[in-house]
């Protein structure tokens, strides 16, 4: 026997529940935002090298150590995307599509970083990504909040908190990060090694540490928002009065950095305690140096990204899951020639009345294990189709569902009495 090929570690198959709630909340979500005017777009998975090490930042955990990059036949050096942003603000830059215009976009797809694998944090997983070109005010900041609001709610999800922060100017953040080096290097022998390494290269990450030991220095260091500009003051109190009106709650942390270099101004998180350590299920904020950092134009741009696998978890724990695949009719076939009549008459009900969910046994089978099909399928009706049926032009109706009786309808009349039993 030849040796079993077993997928990647870290890159895995999606079926059962997890496949119908990742259609369920990416169908979701893609309704939400048509409802608030975004559009889609489709985005390559391989990109340069270099898009990802100039705006994520060459010195962030994600660009050193993270990215799966190789060369390709020409020699030059390619990435898997490790997210979605930088992609998209190169698509818009290389398309035309950015400057002195309004675009509300919104993606979806796989994403790549090697990283240990553990629950909730893969190395090959999902994102579903919007992003806003051209606008620099605090109600689109807002409207990317409140819509995220209305998609849990539609999804039913509960128990996410908001937490959101603003990290001003990219000028206040060099003030601000040299008082925060300066209080670390007075602490420097209790930081950890992660920490250790961050204070010369991306000092601002060590505020969102996750090691406990290190929450009595994190709690002691400057407040990044002490430090504002006077612009981004204002636009982080307009921010705050939008959620307020809207009555969406929410917490200031002043700790929520994020963990690309390209972010200013507004950031924030949804996370929930349901996952355990890996708690963010959707984050972002404003980058608005990034279209001209990666080559286009000065343009405001804000945006976030949702962990698909993390909130279809959360859907499938909380039994939110609609069924999608169970059919209304069952059509069971029974005795010789009986297939073809029983896929005619299958399509037929199909064409009539599109919004049936209409299933064919296949495979044969005796006349109680296809009913046992039947029941477990979940269909309300049975189409009973055998010899005698055929001979006759009829069929035989059955209710799976309750102790009614089984009726006999004419092939002819079989399309009016299903739309009386489910009208559209």
């Amino acid at each position: 026997m030849a040796k079993q090929i077993t997928a990647i570690r870290g890159m895995n198959d999606i079926y059962g529940d997890g496949v119908d709630a990742f259609d369920y909340l990416v169908a979701t979500a893609e309704q939400t935002l048509k409802q608030y005017g975004y559009h889609s777009i489709r985005l390559p998975i391989v990109e340069k090298t270099e898009l990802f090490s100039r705006s994520i930042g060459e010195v962030t955990d994600i660009v050193e150590k993270e990215m799966y990059t190789f060369e390709d036949r020409s020699g030059g050096s390619l990435a898997l995307r490790p997210e979605g942003t930088a992609g998209c603000v190169r698509a818009v830059i290389q398309n035309g599509l950015a400057h002195n215009q309004i675009q509300k976009l919104f993606y979806t797809g796989p994403m790549f970083r090697y990283e240990r694998p553990q629950k909730g944090r893969y190395r090959q997983f999902h994102q579903f990504g919007v992003e806003v070109f051209g606008l620099a005010t605090a109600d689109i900041d807002a409207e990317l909040i409140v819509l995220t609001a209305r998609l849990w709610e539609k999804l039913g999800l509960e128990k996410l908190e908001l937490q959101i922060n603003s990290l001003g100017s990219q000028e206040a953040r060099v003030d601000y990060r040299e008082k925060l080096v300066a209080y670390l290097s007075d602490v420097k022998d209790q930081l950890d090694e992660d920490s250790i390494r961050r204070l010369e290269t991306n000092p601002l990450r060590i505020l969102d540490t996750k090691n406990p030991d290190m929450k009595d220095i994190v709690e002691g260091a400057p407040k990044l928002l002490n430090h504002l500009d006077e612009e981004s003051n204002i636009h982080f109190d307009l921010l705050k009065s939008h959620l307020d009106d809207l009555g969406i709650s929410y917490v200031v942390n002043p700790n929520l950095v994020r963990g690309l270099d390209y972010y200013n101004r507004t950031v924030f998180e949804w996370v929930t305690t349901e996952l355990g350590a890996q708690g963010t299920v959707c984050a972002g904020g404003r980058y608005d140096g990034l279209v001209e950092q990666i080559g286009g134009k000065p343009t405001p741009a804000v945006g976030f990204a949702m962990g698909i696998e993390r909130l279809a978890a959360l859907l499938i724990d909380g039994d939110k899951v609609p069924a999608v695949t169970t059919p209304d009719i069952y059509v069971v076939l029974f005795g010789d020639n009986v297939e073809r009549p029983g896929l005619v008459i299958s399509e037929m009900v199909r064409d009539a009345l599109p919004h049936l969910n209409v299933q064919m046994n296949c495979g044969g089978g005796s006349f109680k294990s296809q009913f046992k099909k039947a029941d477990r399928s979940g269909a309300k009706y049975a189409i009973v189709l055998g010899e005698q049926e055929i001979a006759d032009k009829i069929v035989a109706l059955k209710p799976l569902r309750d102790n009614s009786e089984q009726q006999t309808v004419a092939w002819d009349n079989l399309i009016g009495h299903l739309s009386q039993l489910f009208p559209a």
